[in-house]
């Protein structure tokens, strides 16, 4: 089946849909141009980690939190000079026209958010809301950024606390998980976006779903919670590429006023 067959069949999937929900992951967020962590050119290596595993462990990083705001500044900075995808943007169209319920993502980015949609379920956090680790003082993104220009390490304003980004380190429970779960469990499409299905709990949402599975993602997906015969579409294609064309057999909803382009 070629990807204009499989972009139009889930295109009229989304028009009978009354309980759409996204299942987003990495691969997502490596489209908008964030690059491979571990890679020659990663964030570990610009930011001269040596011990990437224990980048997001809450005792480590209550211990020496310099540690994690070396890698944190980089990420803020690569971030800056990114721009949400068109799949993201489609997401977020798909959203304003009420075909969407919910976005359940694995990523801690905040993308979804800013491409304009706004019923999005962060699974493992995400970096536009912080607090401080003493006193729970809330903190948004641009807060922590002022600080990062004055102080390594950022602090309370009024108790003096390290301030930590509402991402979810090891040792930490997951966001949203009973959310999540009722999402997955009510929706009649279910689609998978640049996630592999591999980290759980969240590899464990789509086998909740009564519905329709659509998977889009480049690379290999793990049959470990979801069987591959429970797949009703399976594209193994770029995203914004399938998405481009899926939008299109709809008429167009990210230039109807949904989404910014």
């Amino acid at each position: 089946m070629n990807l204009s067959h499989q972009a139009a069949i889930c295109a009229e999937w989304i028009r009978n849909a009354s309980h759409i929900v996204v299942l987003s992951g990495a691969g997502l967020s490596t489209a908008a141009g964030i690059p491979d962590f571990r890679g020659p050119q990663g964030l570990y290596r610009r930011a001269s980690i040596d011990e990437p595993e224990a980048l997001f462990d809450i005792g480590r990083f209550d211990a020496d939190p310099s540690f994690f705001y070396r890698f944190h500044r980089e990420f803020l900075d690569l971030l800056d000079g990114l721009r949400p995808t068109f799949a993201h943007r489609f997401f977020a169209a798909l959203e304003q026209q009420e075909h969407l319920a919910a976005v359940v993502t694995q990523n801690i980015d905040g993308l979804h958010q800013a491409a304009g949609s706004t019923k999005v379920l962060e699974i493992h956090g995400g970096i536009r809301t912080n607090h401080c680790r003493r006193c729970r003082t809330s903190y948004d993104l641009d807060d922590v950024k002022a600080l990062l220009t004055m102080e390594p390490v950022p602090h309370c304003g009024r108790c003096g606390g390290v301030i930590k980004p509402d991402v979810v380190f090891f040792g930490e429970t997951v966001r949203h998980l009973e959310e999540c779960q009722q999402e997955a469990a009510e929706a009649d499409l279910l689609v998978v976006v640049g996630s592999s299905l591999v980290v759980t709990p969240a590899a464990l949402l789509p086998s909740l779903c009564r519905g329709k599975i659509v998977v889009v993602n480049k690379g290999e997906l793990s049959p470990t919670y979801l069987a591959r015969d429970r797949i009703d579409l399976y594209a193994e294609e770029d995203i914004d590429a399938f998405f481009t064309l899926v939008d299109e057999a709809l008429g167009g909803l990210t230039t109807k006023g949904g989404a910014d382009s």
